[in-house]
Order: C-alpha cells, then structure tokens, then sequence
C-alpha cells in the first residue's frame, strides 16, 4: 500500500507540481522523489517535524484535488495505453512500414512523462 501511495503522489506530483507553493514542491520532492524522512526534512529546514508532517498531508489533498478536477493522469494514461496498443498493432500488421512506425514513436508520451 505505501509503495501505492507514493508512486501515486510522484505521478500527480509529475504533472500538478507546478500548482504548489516552492515550500510544498521541496517537501514532497525530498519526502516522496528522494525518499527523506519527515525527521530529515524537518532538521534540513529548521521546523518541526510536525510542520512538514502538515504540509506534505495538505498537498497530498490539492494535488489529489487538482487531479479530481482536472483528471490529466487519467487521461494521459488512457492515451499511452492506446499509443501502446496501436504500436503493438502496428508492429505485428505493418512491421515494414518504417514510417508509420516512426509516426507512432512521434506521437508516443513516453517523452512527456519524462519532462
């Protein structure tokens, strides 16, 4: 579950991040990106560890908030998967045509999840 969990916030974290204060986005950096401890995080900036406790908790809930609204995860996975599929079927009716093979890799979100 709280492997779940953190793959979860990293994923809205990818796409919502730039909705959070720098404060929140340096939290949630180091507590879900570079796996910190609420203690380390606490002694790196000078609170308690309550504080950061409070933060990373309230932005969990907007970036939660922000993907109920917006659903770009969603539907940014709903596009990769039928990328994928269309690139499987691609491969197995069409592997000669490099062209259309290389138009699939253009329009692939592998990229954009990267950034």
């Amino acid at each position: 579950m709280e492997l779940e969990k953190t793959l979860r916030m990293n994923r809205l974290f990818s796409f919502y991040s730039p909705l959070l204060t720098p404060k929140q986005q340096e939290y949630m950096r180091l507590y879900y990106g570079d796996d910190y401890s609420l203690g380390e995080i606490a002694d790196d900036f000078s609170v308690s560890r309550q504080a950061v406790y409070d933060n990373i908790k309230r932005s969990e809930v907007i970036l939660q908030d922000y993907e109920n609204k917006l659903n770009l995860v969603e539907e940014f996975d709903k596009k990769q998967t039928a990328v994928e599929a269309l690139k499987a079927y691609t491969d197995e009716k069409y592997s000669d045509d490099t062209h259309l093979l290389e138009l699939i890799d253009e329009i692939s979100l592998d990229s954009i999840r990267e950034e």
